[in-house]
């Protein structure tokens, strides 16, 4: 699983994946500072299994922090996006190409209208953030449209003589953009297309694309830049589904100050205490993420954005495999090392495939 981080340039996408990531992604206020997508590492939060258990774990592949694990999920930031990206403007195919991989959709957006649709800086309330929602939405639909419509008569046509169902030719057709059979099954369904194949239209193919986005691609809004956004803006954006006020500054911010010992803060916290000695400009700045983010949104909005993806667009769950069910170790006597996420409804096999290849292909038995 990998989730995406999309939006046009400079709202703070590199921004956001530095802060969830703790990576080093480039940042600067002009269009196109990311041209090679970046890929890293975000991690997700759930009460520690050692709490209940009563023993004290050894992480492996996650962390745990006063009995709140922290769970790997990896994720890419790619390349701005601007409108008719799907015709090759801008870096349009290159976004779309590092698009193809992600299972759900983290949209950062200006929520403060400070930037045009090209991404250039213009004055607060400038630009209205809802379009840029309709317009990447829009224009991964057209991506989706383009690669279906390539050589449509021929398969619609094969379809027809063979008589071979149509969701399994577009399956196979979106392979590359981990589209799989249900999802097809299921936009097919919502799309309510009663036409052969071979009498589909562009509106036909324009509405299908749609659907396919929307199952296969689900899009969590990040409303970033919150602090300097009018709170009318910022509500009306909040009246869609899965938008969270977010600060990606904010949250790179009190990262860095934790890493530096400055301050005691975690991920996702509504709060933070001072441990180390600032200067009056750091103190200020802090004071002002205190104040106008903290106070004001509960949080910065990073991590609610990462876990409303991973539980929410994703329905993953987490479980934590050993080898010993009474002691809770693996082979060599670390209690609770491993933590993963698989989607909902995984069976024990499905699981044993993720630990190593030779357990599932070797799997007899397992205890819940």
């Amino acid at each position: 699983m990998e989730i995406g981080i999309v939006g046009k340039p400079n709202v703070g996408k590199s921004t956001f994946f530095n802060a969830a990531a703790k990576a080093n992604a480039e940042i600067a206020s002009y269009p196109f500072t990311t041209i090679d997508a970046n890929r890293g590492i975000m991690y997700v939060r759930s009460p520690c299994p050692c709490k209940d258990f009563g023993v004290e774990c050894d992480p492996k592949n996650s962390r745990c922090v006063d009995g709140t694990r922290y769970i790997p999920i990896e994720a890419i930031d790619v390349a701005g996006l601007v409108p008719k990206a799907h015709e090759g403007r801008g870096l349009g195919n290159k976004f779309l190409d590092d698009l193809r991989q992600a299972s759900c959709l983290i949209h950062i957006v200006d929520a403060s209208g400070s930037t045009d649709e090209e991404g250039n800086r213009c004055e607060i309330g400038g630009h209205d953030p809802s379009k840029d929602i309709k317009f990447l939405e829009e224009e991964i639909d057209y991506w989706i449209k383009g690669i279906l419509e390539r050589g449509w008569d021929r398969i619609s046509r094969k379809c027809e003589i063979e008589g071979t169902k149509i969701e399994i030719a577009l399956a196979e057709k979106l392979a590359g953009l981990r589209v799989n059979e249900k999802h097809v099954y299921k936009a097919m369904k919502n799309a309510g297309i009663e036409k052969k194949p071979t009498e589909w239209n562009e509106n036909d193919f324009l509405n299908l694309s749609k659907e396919i986005r929307m199952v296969s691609k689900p899009i969590i809004l990040a409303l970033n830049k919150c602090d300097k956004a009018p709170p009318t803006m910022v509500k009306k954006l909040k009246e869609r589904e899965l938008a969270i006020p977010t600060s990606a500054e904010a949250e790179l911010a009190l990262t860095n100050a934790a890493e530096k010992a400055l301050i005691d803060y975690e991920p996702g916290d509504s709060r933070f205490s001072i441990t180390g000695k600032m200067d009056e400009r750091q103190l200020k700045a802090l004071e002002y993420i205190r104040s106008h983010v903290l106070e004001r949104y509960g949080s910065t909005g990073v991590q609610k954005c990462i876990e409303e993806a991973a539980f929410n667009l994703l329905n993953l769950i987490i479980v934590y495999p050993v080898e010993d069910d009474q002691h809770l170790t693996d082979k060599d006597g670390n209690i609770l090392p491993d933590a993963y996420l698989i989607p909902s409804g995984s069976t024990a096999k499905d699981l044993a495939y993720k630990v190593h290849t030779d357990l599932g292909e070797k799997f007899i038995r397992a205890i819940d």
